[in-house]
């Protein structure tokens, strides 16, 4: 029996490779607060256990992640108060109220966990395959190399649907180029696999059938590399970025993230922190607008209540 509910984890390759596989394929691996605590453990332990030397985060089922967990009975379940209230939902600013509470509980459960995982002793590799929406970004975007299915995509969706400027790992810009970041986040167009591939963002490209594999190889031919050489090209690459403002600009990015849950907050008198259609919000099942370039039909709504 797995000693975790909503991933799994195992050692291949005599422990020298950890995987790490988000394990709600129903949900199409909705990130509920108990799932991304338990990635956080997951991840420390591979970064504790001096035999692992790369880590692969992948995802169960068609879909890698759909982002944060909006509206499935466990999240429910998780943030009331009762016997099955996850203990986070008590700590790091929950007892607190309005804006502060909401600020500091999405930077520690949303923000800076992204930021240490980024930072993480090992080389990461993100397994993606379907859609790739809003925080299922953050969980890819934090590892050093991301490889992927055939017909992937990736969407941020929230500023179109939910009126928001982003999710709280704010690292488009980096990844995807400004005007296609201003883009993506004002049209909800989708970005294909073979487009993130030839910007950088991607690193290999696998047939559906093969992917597991195709990561798997990928990953023995980095742990070859001397752990060493590997810490600090790392480390060469991400104080290249540091130094150029990455940090702070997701810092800041981050507290601005914060202003648009307040504005829709006000707007609703405390009901809700984001736009409604009323507002002039998108329905989820709306197609993406101007021609996208791949269609995404209501199975990209990040709100995955009850869907499987």
């Amino acid at each position: 029996m797995s000693e975790y509910d909503f991933i799994t984890y195992e050692t291949l390759d005599d422990g020298l490779i950890a995987r790490i596989t988000l394990n709600r394929p129903r949900y199409r691996n909705a990130q509920s607060r108990s799932l991304l605590v338990e990635l956080d453990a997951a991840l420390l332990r591979a970064e504790a256990d001096d035999d692992v030397r790369v880590v692969i985060l992948a995802g169960a089922g068609a879909v890698f992640s759909s982002g944060h967990d909006l509206g499935t009975p466990d999240r429910r379940e998780e943030r009331e108060p009762g016997p099955n209230q996850h203990p986070t939902f008590g700590v790091n600013g929950a007892t607190r109220s309005a804006a502060e509470k909401r600020m500091l509980q999405e930077w520690h459960y949303y923000y800076q966990n992204a930021v240490r995982w980024r930072d993480l002793r090992k080389i990461t590799v993100a397994q993606v395959q379907g859609e790739v929406i809003a925080a299922g970004l953050t969980l890819a975007w934090a590892c050093d190399l991301i490889v992927g299915a055939e017909g992937t995509t990736f969407v941020d969706p929230v500023g179109t649907r939910l009126g928001m400027c982003g999710v709280e790992y704010f690292a488009h810009p980096w990844e995807f180029g400004a005007r296609r970041t201003k883009e993506l986040m004002l049209t909800g167009r989708p970005v294909g696999i073979e487009e993130a591939h030839r910007i950088g963002m991607v690193s290999q490209i696998f047939p559906v059938d093969e992917l597991a594999e195709g990561t798997l190889d990928y990953a023995r031919e980095l742990a070859r590399r001397p752990t060493m050489t590997a810490l600090l090209i790392k480390e060469s690459v991400n104080q290249t970025q540091d130094i150029q403002g990455f940090r702070n600009a997701l810092q800041a990015s981050f507290t601005i993230h914060q202003l648009n849950h307040a504005h829709w907050a006000e707007v609703h008198d405390g009901a809700v922190a984001h736009a409604l259609e009323s507002d002039g919000a998108v329905p989820w099942n709306r197609r993406p607008a101007l021609g996208a370039s791949a269609t995404t039909p209501d199975s990209t709504k990040e709100e995955n209540a009850d869907r499987t």
